[in-house]
């Protein structure tokens, strides 16, 4: 059995601890209040206040389950998890982000005989609790293969994108798309009420035809295009900003992505 700690045990890190645990790993998880704490204790997970003893307990692999970006930059460049972490250690960055951040948090730990992977996701916490959470992982292919029996505990398909950093490349392009398709979603709900076809019956109807797609599928749950957007301008708004900048950067041209990204999605 492996010793795994956890940065970020919320809305997907508690149910990957949780798995985790109950597939005999020991999973020491950060916690900053006693509700959290007890959480992770009845998941069989030990809490910890201190990022520092997470480190020293996740000697085998340590899972950075963040919000943001930004975050991911905070605790790993800065701080107790960069001075205690130990060599042998697999750092796996679940948060999706920039890859150029990946690569740079790989620049300062490697050398010291720590493995960096990006294994952005796909799916939500009844993926995790399911075992098949999509990942989609950057790295050397012999580091991902170490890696899968333990991210296997959760995570179904485990898909190798390439080099480093490309799992996140992969994740925001599937984003964009996905919001893209909202906008399209959003554009066909406009014409079948210009049509005097009501959005509930549209919506019902086209997920049975050759029109149907998963933001389809999730707006028709939903009942309508708005209340879809609403569930999931959280988490896809912020990748959206993230993939503009990073195709700026590259000098990449989004094409007719974009213009539907914005109307899909609002920037978070």
């Amino acid at each position: 059995m492996s010793s795994i700690g956890i940065v970020g045990a919320g809305r997907m890190g508690l149910p990957m601890a949780r798995r985790l645990a109950e597939a005999g790993h020991t999973v020491t998880a950060l916690s900053r209040n006693d509700d959290a704490g007890d959480r992770l204790r009845e998941a069989g997970v030990r809490p910890v206040s201190d990022i520092g003893e997470v480190a020293e307990a996740g000697t085998d692999m340590i899972l950075i389950a963040v919000l943001t970006d930004d975050q991911v930059r905070e605790v790993c460049l800065a701080g107790p998890l960069t001075e205690r972490i130990r060599p042998g250690t697999t750092l796996v960055i679940h948060t999706t982000g920039s890859p150029r951040t990946t690569q740079d948090i790989a620049a300062a730990f490697e050398p010291r005989g720590i493995t960096v992977l990006d294994a952005a996701v796909s799916g939500g916490p009844h993926n995790i609790a399911a075992g098949d959470l999509t990942l989609f992982v950057g790295g050397p292919a012999e580091a991902v293969d170490a890696v899968s029996p333990l991210l296997g505990v959760y995570a179904d398909p485990i898909i190798h994108a390439g080099a480093l950093g490309a799992g996140q490349c992969v994740k925001l392009v599937n984003n964009a798309l996905f919001t893209a398709q909202i906008g399209a979603v959003r554009a066909a709900v406009e014409l079948g009420a210009a049509l005097g076809v009501q959005e509930q019956a549209l919506l019902s109807a086209l997920p049975h035809a050759s029109s149907d797609s998963r933001a389809l599928a999730g707006a028709a749950r939903r009942g309508s295009v708005g209340a879809f957007v609403d569930s999931v301008a959280e988490f896809v708004g912020k990748d959206v900003a993230t993939v503009r900048a990073v195709a700026g950067e590259l000098g990449a041209d989004l094409g007719p992505l974009d213009p539907l990204i914005a109307y899909g999605c609002p920037d978070s």
